[in-house]
């Protein structure tokens, strides 16, 4: 099959899905499932995120569905039947120097033990696998040198402490993780560096895959209601520029140009859809209104990175 055969059948499957009637989900217990089975056929990540918003009842849910696919194309070893999270950030923030996390080896041993306080840690209240970021010690510059490693939450030296809820999406929990002497096999960790290989590029990966995924739900929203067609074309459009760019090196400036040029073009979409939530029931479209914030999330870091990028072309 190839590029042009998958392509179709994408498309042709979300606007199936878009067509049917819509499954209401109450929380993220009864959503998993769901969306597990959802994602079953489709190999992609990128796919897996588009046919999760499609199925998603509100954005917090696509939004959900792009995280989890964002994951899983950073790395492919994740468990398909457990809920995953990316662990960075501490108090100081997600720069490499604000990580305080270590890895320490255990001696006669090729474990290592992590200790260490992380903050919203997006999804981790179900549980499931942490891709958790400590250092390894400093370079001869001072430098974090860290790794990522798989830890299950379950874990002994783990706690999960929730943190209140954000003022959009809140069905989506975010916690602290606290691990205290966790025991980490050599096996447990991914290869190359944990900064360049996985932080820095899942920016990136997570700006496309939960784009692709809240582009999905509106999709679903778009054929519900009966919205004009050029605002289901203008949706399909953005749809195939983010499948595209979500199979294009995440760390290549053009890629984070054409990025930025597709979320110009999604906000546009966007204020041409606001009058039309109108036909949508109250609450959906209640909780539209509540969520929509979604969009400009990181909007500095990604005008920061855009920035840099048309430096790197000169």
């Amino acid at each position: 099959m190839d590029e042009r055969d998958d392509l179709s059948r994408v498309l042709s499957g979300l606007v199936g899905l878009a067509r049917r009637k819509q499954v209401q989900y109450d929380s993220v217990d009864a959503w998993w499932p769901a969306f597990r089975a959802a994602r079953r056929e489709w190999l992609q990540p990128i796919d897996q995120a588009l046919i999760g918003g499609v199925t998603a009842d509100r954005a917090g849910y696509a939004f959900a569905a792009g995280y989890q696919a964002a994951l899983r194309s950073l790395d492919s070893g994740l468990p398909e039947d457990r809920i995953c999270c990316l662990s960075v950030t501490e108090e100081g923030g997600g720069h490499p120097r604000a990580v305080k996390a270590t890895f320490t080896p255990i001696a006669g041993t090729r474990a290592y033990s992590l200790s260490g306080r992380k903050k919203w840690a997006t999804l981790s209240s179900a549980g499931g696998v942490a891709l958790a970021v400590a250092s390894m010690g400093t370079d001869a510059e001072g430098r974090n040198q860290l790794r990522v490693a798989r830890v299950d939450l379950g874990s002994p030296g783990v706690k999960v402490v929730p943190m209140p809820p954000t003022s959009f999406i809140p069905e989506i929990q975010h916690c602290r993780l606290e691990f205290d002497d966790v025991r980490v096999e050599a096996d447990q960790f991914l290869d190359g560096d944990g900064y360049t290989r996985y932080v820095r590029p899942f920016r990136t990966v997570e700006d496309t895959h939960v784009g692709a995924g809240i582009m999905g739900y509106l999709l679903n929203v778009a054929f519900r209601h009966e919205w004009p067609r050029d605002i289901r074309e203008g949706l399909l459009h953005l749809i195939v520029g983010l499948r595209a760019l979500a199979m294009a090196d995440p760390s290549a400036p053009a890629t984070h140009i054409a990025l930025e040029g597709l979320f110009h073009a999604r906000d546009d979409v966007m204020k041409r859809i606001e009058p039309l939530w109108q036909t949508a029931a109250t609450d959906e479209r209640e909780r539209w209104q509540r969520d929509a914030g979604i969009a400009a999330i990181a909007g500095n870091v990604r005008a920061r990175r855009t920035e840099a990028a048309w430096e790197r072309l000169g």
